[in-house]
């Protein structure tokens, strides 16, 4: 079955988007077509990219970076939850990003933001780094405010709206991840041999 990791691109404390995340994942709990996961950025200790070697080469040295590419390498498919701090997703979700090349190779993601305008310029920006990845981004995303989908700026209130937009963006993500199985597997075998 196809595998999905919902990655909480934030550490902060009183972070918004754990909220967001959980939502995200009991909102995917009901589908029979794929296996979701939360992928918690707080629960993988990654200092600022300390590998002395590109990600490109896939020889890491510390066993916190090995422990971040069997994680992540388990899965077909993403979905980012990032918020947007200065025009940009997070120095840590970045971060987590960079340390790893192959594993995220010819799959797809999809991206949730959040933030004054939605999070949306932190998607744009996820969208470049992604694309050097070769991770196919999907079309639907979803944008939400802090004015308007969080009470008092804090509590997680989506509107109606917001699920069937995310089964959209679920629909489109599984489709994706599906599709690019048949792209990955030569490097599977070549890795093989």
């Amino acid at each position: 079955m196809t595998k999905i990791a919902i990655i909480l691109g934030s550490t902060r404390p009183g972070r918004n988007g754990k909220q967001v995340a959980d939502w995200v994942l009991a909102q995917a709990a009901p589908r029979d077509d794929a296996d979701f996961e939360l992928v918690d950025l707080a629960d993988y200790v990654l200092p600022h990219l300390d590998e002395p070697m590109s990600a490109m080469s896939g020889q890491y040295s510390n066993d916190h970076t090995r422990r971040w590419s069997e994680k992540i390498a388990q899965f077909d498919g993403y979905i980012f939850v990032t918020p947007e701090y200065n025009h940009s997703t997070s120095g840590v979700l970045k971060n987590a990003i960079d340390y790893l090349y192959s594993e995220w190779n010819n799959k797809a993601a999809a991206l949730v933001g959040y933030g004054g305008v939605g999070g949306a310029r932190a998607i744009e920006h996820l969208r470049l780094v992604l694309a050097e990845l070769q991770v196919a981004t999907v079309r639907q995303t979803l944008t939400l405010s802090l004015m308007t989908e969080f009470e008092n700026f804090a509590t997680f209130t989506p509107g109606p709206q917001q699920s069937a937009h995310l089964g959209i963006l679920f629909n489109q993500l599984v489709a994706w991840s599906e599709a690019l199985h048949d792209v990955r597997q030569p490097q599977r075998a070549d890795a093989a041999a």
